[in-house]
């Protein structure tokens, strides 16, 4: 399965599964060395593996979509290449081997590739977001606005929010959905809701918390 990536696609694929969050082309490139640019971003685009977004003159910024979680996870028992140099033989060695952890301990992706200057799950952010959800739901499960959860959070960065929000609803143990009432979403819904693969989410629910 190569859905006509090439080796650069693949590359940028999995260098934002590394980073694990929304980031913009000079972040990712001080991070990690690369930008994507050009045919790279929008065939990805294209194919719905990666959303990538633009203000005026600002860099794109980039983040993976569902679709291109999945994808990453397929490149961990994809079949090497013939002559990747030593490093692509390291490279491909320690994406089975994750496989191989990832199947034993049964985990996801989101379990092992979190962002790296976030707290992760348990950390504050994570425990401030779920008090101010217990705050607001009437029991759990309830939807309850953005809106309403964000002022709670002590002033956290909404980028920052943002990423805890993401990885918990990539191990599903938070539910993120866009207001029904489509007439109803105000310009601080907008504000407030978190993007993924270009559709904003302005409600939370969380069963146990």
């Amino acid at each position: 399965m190569n859905d006509r990536l090439t080796s650069q696609d693949i590359s940028a694929l999995l260098t934002l599964m590394a980073v694990a969050r929304e980031i913009d082309n000079t972040k990712l490139e001080e991070v990690t060395g690369i930008r994507i640019t050009g045919d790279v971003r929008r065939r990805l685009n294209r194919l719905g593996l990666v959303s990538s977004t633009r203000e005026g003159n600002k860099p794109y910024v980039h983040d993976l979509t569902d679709k291109g979680w999945v994808r990453c996870r397929t490149e961990f028992t994809a079949e090497r290449p013939a002559r990747p140099g030593y490093y692509g033989y390291a490279f491909f060695a320690v994406l089975n081997s994750l496989d191989r952890f990832m199947n034993r301990e049964n985990r996801q992706l989101a379990d092992v590739f979190q962002p790296g200057d976030e707290p992760g799950p348990g950390s504050g952010l994570e425990t401030h977001i779920r008090t101010a959800y217990r705050k607001l739901a009437a029991k759990p499960g309830d939807w309850v606005h953005l809106t309403k959860l964000r002022p709670l959070l002590n002033g956290a960065a909404k980028e920052d929010v943002d990423d805890v929000l993401k990885a918990l609803g990539r191990k599903q143990e938070i539910t993120l959905a866009p207001n029904p009432d489509r007439k109803g979403v105000t310009a601080e819904d907008r504000a407030a809701a978190v993007r993924i693969g270009g559709d904003e989410n302005h409600m939370i629910a969380i069963e146990e918390s």
